[in-house]
């Protein structure tokens, strides 16, 4: 032993140490009694399981056309319904080791026991319920080992030698015990804070009766308070003083100064779009650079339009400030639009107007207020007389509703109706002198 490794002899000292145990608890009365209680507790809490687990599950299984925020906190409960047995063999376990406590003043059995059903649990949560990616990893690369060796009831050691283990940055002074324990509680954090950023969006997008400007900030703060109070109690979880951070954010500032202008402006620049409203979701803008299209989403760095071809364009923030932006629907206005046609000359322009304008009315998009289809002569062409007719319509004229076109159509069949000729072109030809002869 005296010639081993330092980590051999202790590894063989852990051995003998467990020999010892065991053999203690094999020929021990109270070791028995505390076997026995684990059995009972194993198997009422899986009989109990048995009986509730079908109630349990009723009871959560919303009907599947509910999608309200009830019905969504409800389907997420459901899925930690595996961990109700080892749950409540750890809580039985927990009853029976007090009981134990009290008669035979040890209970050093049915606690490893009440750990190893914990060991279960965590088991199950990181093998069957948890889907993320990054929890996943998470569980399996630091929570389960951390439940073997609480299992093992090594936990304490293990967190003595962890806190031990410090580095100091700048004037905040870390252990690797809170660097553990902020990965662990930060993922959790951040994954219930992404969860609930998604639950309170989609309840916000649901009010119709605020404005889209609204509900779009209403979800931005909703964002950055859950993720803020989610970094406050990592830091508080972690045993960092929020004041130490004062030079870090000096830091921080001084990067956003220089080298983040443009992720500042457009960030400032998203709030006040949000706030005035002038641009908002389902809004049809074109901007002076030619981008145009309806607006799908606006976060917190850019704009995301989306034209009618399906292209998606990612406009920064700032440019909806710097720059002038039509926008064509705001608040969803009426836009009026002109289709321009042409008549020949033998046409009785006087008839014309009432025609068309009669025409273009009987289209169920055209409006009648703020006015009607207006037919207005536009001046004498080479081949015909050009005419317009302005109309009004509820939406945009982008390609997807094609009102234009269908106004043509109208126009066509109203003038084939009346026997009002559409012009082509004509052209006169002179010749000086004597005109060529066809030759054979």
């Amino acid at each position: 032993m005296e010639n081993q490794p330092e980590i051999i002899q202790k590894a063989l000292g852990f051995a003998e140490q467990g020999k010892e145990i065991a053999l203690e608890w094999l020929t021990s009365p109270a070791a028995w009694s505390q076997f026995g209680l684990l059995v009972v507790a194993f198997i009422a809490a899986l009989l109990l399981t048995r009986r509730a687990s079908p109630i349990i599950s009723k009871w959560l299984t919303p009907p599947e056309e509910q999608t309200h925020f009830i019905a969504r906190s409800r389907r997420f409960l459901l899925q930690f319904l595996p961990l109700l047995m080892p749950l409540l063999a750890y809580v039985f376990t927990g009853i029976g080791e007090g009981i134990v406590r009290s008669i035979f003043e040890t209970g050093a059995v049915i606690a490893f026991g009440k750990r190893v059903f914990m060991f279960l649990a965590v088991r199950i949560l990181v093998k069957d319920i948890l889907n993320d990616g990054f929890l996943k990893l998470l569980g399996r690369y630091v929570a389960l080992p951390l439940a073997a060796v609480y299992a093992v009831g090594l936990m304490e050691p293990l967190i003595a030698y962890l806190n031990s283990l410090k580095f100091t940055l700048g004037n905040i002074t870390i252990s690797l015990m809170a660097l553990i324990r902020g990965a662990v509680a930060g993922g959790i954090l951040f994954w219930l804070g992404r969860w609930s950023n998604d639950q309170s969006a989609s309840y916000l997008k649901s009010q119709d009766q605020m404005r889209p400007a609204t509900r779009e900030l209403a979800i931005k703060a909703s964002e950055i308070a859950i993720f803020g109070v989610a970094f406050l109690l990592l830091m508080n979880i972690m045993g960092i003083n929020l004041s130490t951070l004062a030079v870090l954010g000096g830091a921080i500032g001084v990067g956003l100064g220089f080298g983040l202008q443009k992720i500042a402006s457009n960030f400032i620049s998203g709030i006040i779009l949000l706030l005035e409203g002038q641009a908002t979701v389902g809004d049809y803008v074109e901007l002076d650079g030619g981008e145009a299209g309806t607006i799908v989403k606006m976060t917190s760095r850019a704009t995301i339009l989306e034209t009618f071809d399906g292209r998606w364009i990612v406009v920064p923030n700032e440019d909806f400030i710097t720059t002038r932006v039509v926008n064509y629907s705001d608040a969803g206005s009426a836009n009026r639009y002109e289709a321009p046609f042409s008549v020949s000359y033998d046409t009785d322009i006087n008839k014309l107007p009432e025609i068309i304008e009669t025409a273009v009315g009987k289209l169920d998009f055209v409006l009648q207020e703020p006015d009607g289809p207006d037919c207005e002569l536009r001046g004498f062409g080479d081949s015909g007389i050009d005419f317009a007719v302005e109309f009004w319509v509820e939406g945009i004229d982008d390609g997807q509703n094609k009102f234009t076109p269908k106004v043509l159509f109208a126009i066509w069949n109203a003038l084939k109706e009346n026997n009002i000729e559409i012009p082509y072109p004509h052209r006169v030809v002179e010749f000086k002198g004597t005109p060529p002869q066809a030759t054979s």
